[in-house]
C-alpha cells in the first residue's frame, strides 16, 4: 500500500527558552496512524543543540509487523509563515515496533536560535512534512528482519543504535569501499558489538574480551571506519580496568591489615588483663609487706620499752645497794660479821642479778640479730620481688613463711617479756627480804643501846673506840 501524499504539521512553543524538558506537540494522522513531534529545547545527546524528532504515537496499538516507510523535513518559521530554516532526512526512513521514531539529534545550534526571526515573542515554531511512502498493517515477525541504513543491511533491533552512532559520528564509515553487502553487514555487526562491549563498567570487561576488542578495532580501521573515538574509548577502558584492579589490590591488602590489627588488639587487651592481674597481686603483695614492715616496727618499739625497763631495774638496783651499803657502815661492831654476812648473800645477789642481766642482754641481742636477720630477708624477698613479680604463687608462699617467722618471733618475744617480767618480779622480792633484815638489824642494835642503857655500865674510851671500829 502506498500514500503519496504529504502531510504538513505545524507546532508551537510559547515561552521556549524557559523551557527545559523535551516536548511533545500533538498528534496527527498520515498514511493510516497518528504521529507526533518531539522537541528538545536543552538538545538530547548534544547540549548545544536543538533536537528534533518524529515519532508514531502509540505503536504498541499497532498490528503485529506493522511498518511505515517514509521521508521526513522539518523546517523552523517564523510568526508570518515564512521558512527561515530547512532539517531534510534524504533518505527514506523504516518506522516499525522496533524503531518507532528518527530525527535529528543536531538540527540546529541553539546559538543560532538568537538570531532574529527564530524566536520572536519568546515563540518557536516548528513544522513537519511526513510523506508515507509504505504501509505494511500487518506482517510476520521473526526478529530478523532486516532495513537499509546508510548502505548497511541492520536488523530493526540495531536502529537505535545504529542511529546513535551516525548521529554523533556522521563520518564514520564514509571510507568504507567494500562493495559486497554481506561483508559491510558483519562490519556492522562487529562494529556495534564494539561499542556495546566498551559502554560496559569496566571492571566487568574481561582481559580476554579487551584482547578481542583491540584486534577487530585494528581490523575495521583497515576496512575503512574511522574510529579514532573507540581508540581513545578504549584506552579509558584500560586505564579505569587497571585502577579498578589496583584498587582491589589494595582493598585486600587493607582488609588483610585490617584483620591483622583487630588480631594485634585483642592480643593487646589479653595482655592488658593479664598486666592487670599481675599488678592486682603485686599491689597485694607489697601491701603484705608493708604491714610486715609495720609489724618490724612494732617490735622494734617494744624492745625499746623493754630495755627502758631494764634499765629502770638497774637504776632501783642500784639505789637498794647505796642503801643497804649505807646502813651496814652505820652498824656496831659487834653486828660486823653479820653485815659482813649481810654484804656477801647481798653480793651473791647482786652476781645472780648481773648475771640474769646479762643473759637478758645476751636474749635480747639475739633478738636484735633475729630481728636484723628478718630485715634482710624482706629486703630480699622485695629485691626478689622486683625481679619476678610474674612468679607470684612462689612469693606468696615466701609471704605465708615469713609471716609465720614473724608469728613465732612474736610468741618468743612474749616468753621472754614473760620471763623477764618474772625475774624482775623475784629480784623486787629478794630485794624487800634484803631491806627487811636491814630493818631488822637497825631495830636489833636499837634494841641493844636501849639494854645498854639501861644497865648504866661504864664504858671506857678504849672500848667505845674499839666498838666504833
Amino acid at each position: 500500500m502506498e500514500d503519496q501524499k504529504q502531510t504538513r504539521f505545524t507546532f508551537e512553543i510559547d515561552n521556549f527558552s524557559e523551557k527545559e524538558a523535551s516536548i511533545s506537540s500533538q498528534k496527527f494522522s498520515s498514511g493510516g496512524c497518528e504521529w507526533f513531534v518531539r522537541v528538545h529545547p536543552k538538545g538530547d545527546m548534544f547540549d548545544d543543540h536543538l533536537a528534533l524528532y518524529l515519532l508514531v504515537a502509540n505503536p504498541q496499538s499497532l498490528r503485529l509487523g506493522w511498518k511505515r516507510r517514509a521521508s521526513y523535513s522539518f523546517f523552523l518559521v517564523n510568526q508570518l509563515g515564512k521558512d527561515l530554516i530547512k532539517i531534510n532526512d534524504t533518505t527514506c526512513r523504516l518506522f516499525c515496533a522496533q524503531m518507532s521514531g528518527w530525527g535529528r539529534s543536531k538540527a540546529v545550534p541553539l546559538k543560532k536560535l538568537q538570531e532574529k526571526g527564530f524566536l520572536e515573542k519568546n515563540k518557536l515554531i516548528v513544522k513537519v512534512e511526513v510523506k508515507v511512502v509504505e504501509v505494511v498493517d500487518q506482517g510476520d515477525v521473526t526478529g530478523k528482519e532486516t532495513f537499509d541504513y546508510g548502505g548497511f543491511q541492520v536488523l530493526y533491533s540495531q536502529a537505535t543504535s545504529l542511529s546513535k552512532l551516525f548521529a554523533n559520528h556522521p563520518n564514520v564509515a564514509v571510507n568504507v569501499r567494500q562493495k559486497n553487502q554481506r561483508v559491510k553487514t558483519t562490519y556492522m555487526n562487529i562494529l556495534l558489538d564494539l561499542i556495546e562491549t566498551l559502554d560496559k563498567p569496566p571492571h566487568s570487561i574481561s582481559e580476554t574480551e579487551l584482547s578481542n576488542t583491540r584486534s577487530e578495532l585494528i581490523d575495521l580501521t583497515e576496512a575503512g571506519f574511522k574510529l579514532d573515538f573507540l581508540k581513545t574509548k578504549l584506552e579509558e577502558v584500560s586505564l579505569e580496568r587497571k585502577k579498578t584492579n589496583a584498587a582491589d589490590d589494595d582493598g585486600s591488602r587493607v582488609q588483610e591489615l585490617e584483620k591483622q590489627i583487630k588480631n594485634l588488639k585483642a592480643e593487646l587487651n589479653e595482655e592488658k588483663v593479664k598486666s592487670v592481674s599481675s599488678d592486682a597481686k603485686v599491689l597485694l603483695f607489697e601491701q603484705t609487706v608493708s604491714d610486715l614492715k609495720d609489724v618490724v616496727t612494732g617490735l622494734k618499739d617494744e624492745m625499746s620499752d623493754l630495755k627502758d625497763v631494764v634499765k629502770d631495774l638497774k637504776d632501783e638496783l642500784n639505789k637498794n645497794e647505796a642503801k643497804s651499803d649505807t646502813s651496814a657502815a652505820n652498824g656496831f661492831s659487834l653486828l660486823k660479821q653479820t653485815v659482813s654476812d649481810l654484804k656477801d648473800e647481798m653480793l651473791e645477789l647482786n652476781g645472780g642479778v648481773s648475771n640474769e642481766m646479762s643473759d637478758v642482754k645476751d636474749d635480747l641481742s639475739e633478738l636484735k640479730d633475729g630481728v636484723l636477720v628478718l630485715k634482710d630477708g624482706l629486703l630480699n624477698l622485695i629485691r626478689k620481688l622486683n625481679k619476678e613479680k610474674d612468679k607470684s604463687d612462689t612469693c606468696a608462699a615466701k609471704v605465708l613463711s615469713l609471716e609465720q617467722t614473724v608469728l613465732d618471733l612474736k610468741d618468743e618475744l612474749k616468753k621472754n617479756e614473760s620471763y623477764l617480767k618474772d625475774e624482775l618480779n623475784k629480784n623486787e622480792a629478794r630485794s624487800d627480804t634484803c631491806d627487811a633484815k636491814v630493818l631488822s638489824l637497825e631495830q636489833m642494835v636499837l634494841n641493844l643501846r636501849a639494854d645498854l642503857n639501861k644497865d648504866k655500865g661504864v664504858v671506857c674510851p678504849w672500848e667505845v673506840l674499839d666498838y666504833e671500829k
